[in-house]
């Protein structure tokens, strides 16, 4: 059974950058084919995607995030992280981690969230 974990700071200020680590259990995020995404729910609003880093490290980001983001990871910690910088009050959501299954088969594993606020 795959399980990931998300943690990092549930407060950040304006103009700083986020910083949110997934841990992964139960399986290898290098195993092939598949990808590892980061979404977030602002309060009110449906989900938005942020971006994947594959089994091989290539990432690929949503085109509205794109300039502000960066996805990396640890193998040997079993860990991907995402950066965001220059946060807004805008950025406030819950972040979620996910495993892309493939093909036909969508996200199929999520971590439970994390709340991020932007604030000062």
């Amino acid at each position: 059974q795959v399980q990931l974990q998300e943690s990092g700071p549930g407060l950040v200020k304006p103009s700083q950058a986020l910083s949110l680590t997934c841990t992964v259990s139960g399986g290898s995020i290098t195993t092939n084919y598949y990808y590892w995404s980061w979404i977030r729910q602002p309060p009110g609003k449906g989900l938005e995607w942020i971006g994947y880093i594959g089994y091989s490290g290539s990432t690929y980001y949503s085109p509205s995030l794109k300039s502000r983001t960066s996805i990396s990871r640890d193998t040997s910690k079993n860990q991907f992280t995402l950066q965001l910088s220059s946060v807004t009050p805008e950025d406030t959501a819950v972040y979620y981690c996910a495993r892309d299954g493939g093909v036909g088969t969508g996200l199929d594993y999520w971590g439970q969230g994390t709340q991020v606020t932007v604030s000062s």
